[in-house]
This record gives C-alpha cells, sequence and structure tokens, in this order.
C-alpha cells in the first residue's frame, strides 16, 4: 500500500498534489461543511492552527457535502465562507467523498487505520477528525463532537 504521503490529493484552487510537502509534521485531518451545527469549529482549527504551526502542526480540511448536504457550495464559495466567516489560512483541499463507492483513498487511508467505536469504519458526521503523527501513522480519530480545544493537549503530545 502506498504511504499516506502518495495520495493524490487537489488543493480548493484544483491544484493536483501529494501530502507529500506534510511530511514529518503532526496532521489534523479533517472533513469540514460550511453549514453544519459543528461549522463554529473552523475557529478552534484555525487557533491549533496558528498557534501550533511554528512547531510543525497543520490543519488540513476536506469539505465533504455527504451529511445533509451541509457543503453545496463549490471551491469559490467554500473558500470565500471559510475566509471572510472564520479567517481559515489553513490548508483547504477540493470536496471530496469520505463514504460510500467514491471515497477519496485518503479517507480509505485513514479510516482502515483508525477504525471508528465497534471497528465501523464509516465516517458518522462532519467534523470528523484524525491525527496523523510526523511518521505518517495515524494516531487517533475524534468524533464530530470533539472540539479543536479538546485536541490541542494530544497534538502537542506528538509534537514531542
Amino acid at each position: 500500500m502506498a504511504s499516506l504521503y502518495d495520495i493524490p490529493i487537489q488543493t480548493i484552487d484544483g491544484t493536483e498534489q501529494t501530502l507529500a510537502p506534510y511530511e514529518g509534521k503532526v496532521l489534523l485531518i479533517v472533513n469540514t461543511a460550511s453549514q453544519c451545527g459543528f461549522t463554529p469549529q473552523y475557529k478552534g482549527l484555525e487557533v491549533l492552527h496558528r498557534e501550533l504551526g511554528a512547531k510543525g502542526a497543520e490543519v488540513l480540511g476536506f469539505p465533504c457535502n455527504q451529511f445533509g448536504s451541509q457543503e453545496p457550495g463549490n471551491a469559490e464559495e467554500i473558500k470565500s465562507f471559510c475566509s471572510l466567516t472564520y479567517d481559515v489560512s489553513f490548508p483547504m483541499f477540493a470536496k471530496i467523498d469520505v463514504n460510500g463507492e467514491h471515497t477519496h483513498p485518503l479517507y480509505r487511508h485513514l479510516k482502515g487505520e483508525k477504525p471508528g467505536l465497534l471497528g465501523t469504519e464509516a465516517i458518522k458526521w462532519n467534523f470528523t477528525k484524525f491525527l496523523v503523527g510526523r511518521d505518517g501513522t495515524v494516531l487517533k480519530r475524534y468524533a464530530p463532537k470533539d472540539t479543536p480545544e479538546s485536541i490541542r493537549a494530544d497534538m502537542e503530545k506528538a509534537l514531542g
């Protein structure tokens, strides 16, 4: 199986790349949505990005419209919403599927490494989070209700 860093992804601007630029960093990968009850978590995610970024952490946002159609916008609308509403400066990527037949390879990898409760792999809702260590190991999976603030200590521990 390919390394996490070899998985092809697309930035919100449409640029094809992999996660290779993030190798050696602690990552918090989140499936996001602009019209969700958990959307205010963007604020806490941005705080983590700004405060832990210099230590080697990155928050990566992957918009998803699979839960209650809560991310209906196109890339430009998502970018504008994140910037104007939450001053998001962490990397955002193209809208993806996290479940089902068209699950993005990144989420296939993350879910395989860290299944949820009772071994189920399905993502239950927006703002499910995965913490990835500097070596690419998926360390932990967090439920949507787990706030960025509650994850900070785990990120700091992973940073060393």
